[in-house]
């Protein structure tokens, strides 16, 4: 009774909303159906066949051919297609940047940090930034540093790593960063093969692993803490003292130890000339994250990266990214991603405030920033997805609103209406937006495949335009993107105008062009310049016509988009010779809103596949309690040894494998649970979150074995 009554009680608010609004709202409607149906979702990209039969697509937006960027008709060679290069004339360099940005804000924030004690931003300004950038990169010069070096740069996301990374820029100095997680053997690995001479730290715990593992460092002489500068940390007589031991054990090492500030004066006192790099001179070598063998460092040009956030930029059209916006930096700088779109809204004049540094606190910093633009990976929206949802579970009432305000909004959104000024936005989704400060009109989304179903309730719930892309660290970062308005999921958008994309044959998989699917090749101003120091892999990567193997499996679907549908690299054989493509089921099964991380296995010598598998431990508890039953979310061995928990999520498991159409050998024949999840820290994902194959198979030894046995 008392439900009914609610309804009826909320049909009348809507009604009475409606009609007070009913203006607003029309002009609204009509503005966005404006720009929905400016794109023509049916034809997003241009197909053409070569002579050889390859079929090439590329943006509707690329200038056809060099030598005729006027004319309208396909060329006859996608080979000659005028590649995007830069969005601003003055812009085609990361030295650019800066300058670009300064002229665009009209000297406005730049970077800013948060003060905790006054719950704001301390903001520098573009000009307070190229006043310290010169300084900077001046004093690098006096530490015998010269164009074409390398610069290491091992610190989390900070006002003062941008400082140092475009002080790089301006005297042509490559920058290497090295991600703040990575263990000491890899950062050795990364030191020894860039002949790094100066490494950059942020804190002096980072200072302390350097020097430990200093015999691995042969080339170092000089290292710079930024946060931690004498005048700074005066006031804390155990940091001063800590310092200076940190400093005399350098100097035993060899070794010099300096402050950021002092490096500054040193530059201030000693003005050099710049050095200005050309766009095919050498700005980053990006070192990937290897799941299981030795990172490659990629040789990523200053046109590749320009190229990269320009070719956004246009394909954003009128909602690109402008000096009214402001980024929150919390991804991995170390992740060309978070790179680009953090040099791409400095070059439009836009802010980046830092995060505070705890990934749990992202939401507080949210409030506190209040970012425009949220780069984002699909774990974190995943985890956004499940809080939200958990919050109403315990409430009938609570669900039903939220899941008839999504419905509601998802059809506007169907039918080309994006407004979020409707009645549910004022009664629900607001209060959603408020937790991320408010603010937020876009968030790209990249490094991993995102649920369909998570996207849109997303779109609809924060009030936005939420892009998923494709790519990698070999093509800067993204490749292809999906479309302003588009609302059809499962699929990773089209190419953008630096590139164009083909498929070709992998007959061992059984994916043949002539079928519509193959191997993903791309090429253009954003494909790489190859592997530092490894010319074999570059080869095997990059053929000679400077088509990039990207070792995914993609399709072209016929609205001119593309899906990724499996992975070339990774896959093993079964005992009985069939062919697997592990990341392909573990993409399938982390749909499920109750799983959050699983690992497939697959033993040669056997004839099915095992995974271990985190749960989503909150939502699962939710469907406990209707059962009457209540799970100890502290109790670890408990969880891991509760059959009810592993028999759910088999279930769950069996109804993806029947949504997927997955063949019997690719479906996992048991699990172990564990709760604890896999962390970076353990060395079971890489930065990028992506699984570590080598190392889970290691570390889940004995489970592996003991699954199979009982499969026996």
């Amino acid at each position: 009774m008392a439900f009914n009554v609610l309804i009826a009680i909320t049909i009348s608010v809507v009604t009475i909303y409606f009609y007070v609004n009913r203006k607003k709202l029309s002009q609204s409607i009509i503005q966005f159906q404006r720009v929905c149906n400016k794109y023509n979702y049916d034809k997003q990209s241009i197909e053409h066949k070569t002579p050889n039969g390859e079929v090439v697509r590329y943006s509707k937006y690329v200038p056809k051919d060099a030598n005729d960027p006027l004319n309208d008709q396909p060329p006859n060679d996608p080979l000659k297609l005028n590649y995007i290069t830069h969005y601003y004339d003055q812009c085609r360099t990361m030295n650019d940047v800066l300058t670009t940005g300064a002229k665009l804000s009209i000297d406005g924030n730049c970077v800013g940090s948060i003060n905790k004690a006054r719950n704001g931003v301390d903001w520098l300004t573009f000009e307070q930034v190229l006043v310290r950038n010169k300084h900077f990169g001046d004093g690098l010069l006096q530490l015998g540093l010269k164009p074409k070096l390398t610069f290491g740069i091992y610190s989390m996301n900070t006002p003062e790593y941008t400082i140092a990374e475009y002080a790089c820029y301006r005297h042509s100095i490559v920058v290497i960063p090295i991600y703040e997680t990575l263990g000491s053997n890899i950062c050795a690995f990364i030191a020894k093969q860039a002949e790094l001479s100066t490494i950059f730290c942020d804190t002096l715990d980072r200072v302390v692993n350097v020097l430990n593992n200093a015999s691995d460092f042969q080339f170092l002489k000089h290292i710079i803490v930024s946060h931690h500068d004498d005048e700074s940390i005066s006031a804390w007589s155990d940091n001063q003292q800590h310092l200076e031991t940190l400093k005399s054990k350098a100097q035993s090492l060899g070794l010099t130890l300096h402050s950021m500030k002092q490096v500054e004066q040193l530059g201030q006192q000693n003005a050099q000339q710049d050095h200005p790099p050309g766009p095919d001179d050498l700005a980053v070598i990006c070192y990937t994250s290897g799941t299981t063998d030795a990172p490659k460092g990629v040789m990523l040009s200053h046109e590749n990266i320009v190229a990269n956030f320009s070719t956004i930029m246009f394909h954003l059209d009128e909602y690109h990214i402008a000096n009214t916006d402001v980024l929150i930096s919390y991804l991995p700088l170390g992740h060309m991603f978070e790179r680009v779109c953090e040099a791409g809204t400095l070059a439009a004049g836009g802010k980046i405030g830092y995060f505070s540094g705890d990934i749990k606190r992202l939401s507080d910093d949210m409030k506190i920033i209040k970012p425009t633009f949220f780069p984002c990976v699909p774990r974190v929206l995943n985890k956004i997805y499940s809080k939200i949802h958990e919050n109403v579970s315990s409430s009938a009432i609570k669900s039903w609103l939220l899941k008839t305000a999504f419905e509601s909004k998802l059809r506007q959104y169907e039918n080309g209406i994006f407004d979020n000024n409707t009645f549910w936005d004022l009664l629900i989704f607001n209060k959603i937006r408020a937790l991320f400060g408010g603010h937020v009109r876009l968030i790209p989304v990249g490094s991993a495949p995102i649920n369909g179903k998570v996207l849109n309730f997303l779109r609809c719930a924060l009030g936005c335009h939420i892009l998923e892309g494709y790519g990698q660290t070999e093509c800067v970062s993204a490749a292809t993107v999906t479309s302003i308005g588009h609302y059809e999921t499962d699929h990773v958008g089209v190419p953008l105008n630096a590139a164009c994309i083909k498929l070709v044959d992998v007959p061992d998989m059984d994916y043949l062009v002539s079928q519509g699917k193959g191997e993903v090749l791309i090429k253009g101003s954003i494909v790489c310049k190859g592997y530092y120091k490894d010319p074999k892999k570059t080869q095997a990567t990059i053929d000679q016509d400077g088509w990039l193997y990207t070792g995914d499996i993609g399709k072209f679907n016929e609205n001119g988009t593309i899906k990724i549908i499996d992975r070339k690299k990774d896959i093993f054989k079964l005992a009985q010779g069939e062919y697997i493509a592990p990341s392909k089921i573990e993409d399938i099964h982390m749909q499920s809103p109750y799983i959050m991380q699983i690992f497939v296995y697959g033993d040669s010598y056997k004839s099915c596949l095992i995974a271990v598998v985190v749960p989503n431990l909150a939502l699962i508890q939710e469907v406990f309690k209707t059962r009457g039953k209540i799970l100890d979310l502290n109790n670890n061995d408990e969880l891991r040894a509760n059959k009810e928990i592993k028999q759910f999520i088999m279930e769950e498991m069996q109804k993806w494998n029947g949504i997927a159409k997955l063949k019997s050998f690719e479906k996992v024949r048991d699990v172990y649970i564990y709760p604890e999840g896999f962390t970076i820290e353990e060395g079971l994902l890489t930065p990028t979150l992506k699984n570590r194959r080598f190392a889970l198979k290691n570390h889940f030894k004995q489970q592996i074995v003991d699954l199979y046995s009982k499969l026996e």
